[in-house]
């Protein structure tokens, strides 16, 4: 899983958002009830929920990031789990909220000198708490849980939205990201169901905007003979849509969440190339590489995980069975994704 998030720049149409932390608690009455697997939280809070409310991250040397978090706000929300919800939602409040904004710190490494080494934002992980917090505070009819939600979604159009030409861009974190010549994006970032109720929640423009650019971007980005988005995307300056400079041109561990958001914010059509892709292994008897190079068509040397199938046949709405392999925090993560309904 890529975790190498941050760098630089702030968004923009920050003040269209003035009055959401006002106008949203009231207006978040009516969000419809999603459920999970709850063997897999079960089994999710077993091995990487600690006492303390900190999501481990069994994959990536025991660090805990806001994605984790998020996740684990919101899966525990499906999941009507209230202790585990507010110990989270506790943990991630008092060690990742940032002093300045609404939005927090990405990344704790328990077993680093300083903990917080990266003040910097993931996006994703703000998006996903500020969810799980209007979905809980719609469930369990708590105001302060929708206030706060608002005045993260606040703080994302602050910091994370920029105007590029004629689009709207989610940025991947507030700062490192939006350059001269383009800016850098993650559309595994756009998680839809979530935008979808942000906007439906609040008077400002901005989130509409942002879908409609963002369905634009999912078409524009599909690159090679398969037509799959990769990881990362450069949007240039002058409007053309490529490959990140920086990134490999992998159709990969990020990308993979981007069918799956789709199909949860209702959109799986825009899934079908993915789907066709993923097919066309099934129906051979093959393995399902864990990425494909867009360039070259060169694939991986080793399968999906076992949430990475759970995504396939959630998409596919057939099974998908993966070969044996070790199951890690991000392995459990998509698998329990891929289970919301």
């Amino acid at each position: 899983m890529h975790l190498e998030r941050r760098s630089l720049l702030l968004g923009a149409g920050a003040l269209l958002l003035a009055g959401c932390s006002r106008s949203t608690p009231g207006q978040a009455a009516t969000i419809p009830r999603m459920s999970v697997d709850l063997a897999l939280w079960r089994a999710f809070k077993a091995a990487h929920l600690a006492a303390d409310g900190r999501i481990v991250d069994s994959g990536n040397a025991g660090i805990s990031h806001t994605e984790g978090q998020g996740y684990g706000m919101l899966i525990a929300e499906a999941a009507g789990d209230r202790a585990a919800f507010d110990s989270i939602h506790a943990w991630t409040e008092k060690t990742l909220a940032r002093a300045d904004d609404a939005l927090f710190s990405w990344r704790y490494a328990p077993n680093e000198p300083v903990r917080i080494s990266d003040p910097n934002n993931a996006t994703d992980g703000d998006i996903l708490i500020a969810w799980a917090l209007m979905r809980a505070g719609d469930r369990w009819r708590e105001p302060h849980l929708l206030e706060r939600s608002a005045q993260i979604r606040a703080a994302i159009a602050e910091h994370c939205i920029r105007r590029q030409g004629e689009r709207t861009l989610l940025l991947p974190g507030a700062i490192g990201y939006d350059r001269a010549d383009r800016t850098t994006i993650n559309l595994s970032y756009y998680i839809w169901p979530a935008l979808d109720q942000f906007r439906k929640a609040g008077q400002e423009p901005v989130w509409a905007a942002l879908i409609r650019d963002g369905e634009k971007l999912l078409d524009q980005a599909r690159i090679g003979s398969s037509a799959l988005p990769t990881d990362w995307t450069d949007v240039m300056a002058d409007g053309k849509v490529m490959v990140a400079a920086d990134k490999p041109p992998r159709f990969g561990f990020d990308a993979v969440r981007i069918p799956l958001y789709l199909v949860l914010g209702g959109r799986a059509a825009k899934a079908s190339a993915i789907a066709t892709y993923w097919r066309s292994f099934l129906d051979k008897g093959l393995p399902v590489p864990a990425w494909t190079d867009v360039v070259t068509g060169e694939a991986a040397p080793y399968p999906l995980s076992t949430g990475g199938y759970a995504i396939v046949a959630r998409v596919l709405k057939r099974p998908a069975t993966p070969s044996p392999a070790p199951v890690d925090y991000y392995s459990r993560i998509l698998s329990l994704l891929a289970s919301l309904r």
